[in-house]
């Protein structure tokens, strides 16, 4: 089922002209202007400084914008839809310009407008500045509407995208009780099974459902080769949460190794723009939204519907009940670390399009968001786990208009502190699984 919703997630990318698994190559010195109006400089960068350039809700077409910092300097026009976007080879701070001269007759920047104005970031590879165009105070909450619905888009796409790995972990929490600080881990493998099997050649309709599977395969070789060993003598909740730290690095260390530190692309990471009323919303982001959402749904049927879902939700409840009433503990634990390995693995591929980008770390930049939606929710609690990750991910996004880039991952983080100091047991938890 999850590979099916992985080829699905496939063949819409498949619907624009299909890229080929790239590496992003930092290099020195500015390179030359985009080509066309709309085009954008640095397409081979992850890292993207953006934005849109509106005057009273119009996009406007043409306008020039320039990118300086780091030894590079990059520039572009406007698209159609007033949209443009700068690849930078690092992270770090740079000089972004609109250059005026280049407005149409009569149009000008907002008074209090900085231009040019330095922007920073690191830690993520996304960064957007708007500038106001026009006079009155009608146009800025027109132009803040907009882009907060934008990051609202993106802040639920994100979420859901995280649920995903979420929801994984939290069945394995609820049925083993174990914290596996290796789940990231697994959310990086889908993301370097996608791109490997791209890059042989097999095509992107396939390659994304086999890395869904090896995702599960995974999971299934963990719980065969380690947890289920040390179930068996006994072992505690904190040694073999341990073990999973020592699992966590030695993976991380051994993809390094093999696939490299720099940054890949899987086919299609770069998409086109969608307009959706007044949203613009990368097409890539859209699709993630939808297959996220989709897949959750059948999880969730699954666990409220069928037999082995019923299974599931009695061995979380009290394994020595469920084995005496004649349910096969062992099985169904397999099964959820073969559900959580391909629901990470997912995770991983859509986090590798959100970024976009695969490397190396990826889901250990994202493990605390997971926890931080896992505690949010209620630990050990699948519906609880999906209303985490999408709040986590919701304010992740939107604090950008407030927060530097570079702390919206901190303001997260900050928020579930706080709401545990006032209810323990999550959101949707229970006070019996708190001590």
């Amino acid at each position: 089922m999850l590979a099916a919703m992985a080829a699905m997630f496939a063949a819409l990318l498949l619907a624009s002209p299909a890229a080929s698994a790239t590496t992003t190559t930092p290099s020195d010195g500015a390179s030359a202007p985009a080509a066309g109006t709309g085009s954008t400089d640095g397409a081979e960068y992850s890292d993207r400084i953006s934005g849109v350039v509106r005057n009273q809700g119009t996009p406007i077409e043409g306008v020039r914008i320039t990118a300086t910092g780091n030894g590079y300097e990059g520039e572009v026009l406007t698209a159609a839809n007033g949209s443009w976007s700068i690849g930078v080879p690092v992270q770090g701070a740079y000089e972004v310009e609109l250059e005026e001269s280049t407005l149409p007759d009569g149009v000008e920047l907002a008074e209090g407008q900085q231009n040019p104005r330095t922007v920073t970031f690191a830690g993520t590879t996304n960064i957007t500045t708007l500038f106001l165009l026009g006079e009155g105070i009608v146009l800025q909450e027109e132009s803040f509407g907009s882009l907060l619905a934008e990051r609202a888009v993106a802040g639920l796409s994100f979420g859901l995208l995280l649920a995903l790995s979420a929801v994984g972990l939290s069945l394995i929490f609820g049925t083993t009780g174990l914290t596996n600080f290796a789940h990231g881990e697994m959310v990086t493998l889908g993301a370097v099974l996608a791109f490997a099997f791209a890059a042989l050649g097999i095509p992107v309709w396939l390659a994304l459902p086999l890395a869904v599977a090896g995702g599960g395969a995974f999971g299934y070789v963990q719980d065969a080769g380690i947890w289920r060993p040390l179930r068996r003598r006994g072992t505690g909740l904190v040694p073999m949460m341990i073990v999973s730290i020592g699992l966590a690095v030695a993976v991380r260390y051994t993809v390094l190794f093999f696939f490299g530190g720099g940054t890949k692309q899987l086919p299609g990471a770069q998409s086109p723009l969608l307009e959706l009323g007044p949203v613009s919303i990368p097409r890539n982001t859209l699709v993630s939204l939808i297959v996220s959402l989709a897949v959750i749904l059948v999880v969730a049927l699954l666990l409220l519907r069928t037999r082995i879902g019923k299974a599931t939700r009695a061995v979380a409840d009290n394994p020595s009940l469920a084995a005496a009433s004649g349910i096969d503990v062992d099985a169904v634990i397999r099964l959820v670390w073969v559900i959580g390995g391909a629901l990470a693995a997912m995770g991983g591929i859509l986090w590798a399009y959100y970024r976009p980008g695969v490397s190396f770390n990826m889901g250990q930049q994202i493990l605390l968001l997971i926890f931080a939606g896992v505690t949010l929710g209620g630990l050990g609690t699948v519906f609880g786990a999906l209303i985490g990750s999408v709040l986590v991910g919701l304010f992740v996004e939107i604090s950008t208009l407030w927060l530097e880039a570079d702390l919206k991952y901190v303001g997260a983080l900050v928020i579930m502190i706080l709401v545990l100091l006032v209810r323990p047991q999550g959101l949707l938890g229970r006070r019996e699984r708190i001590g």
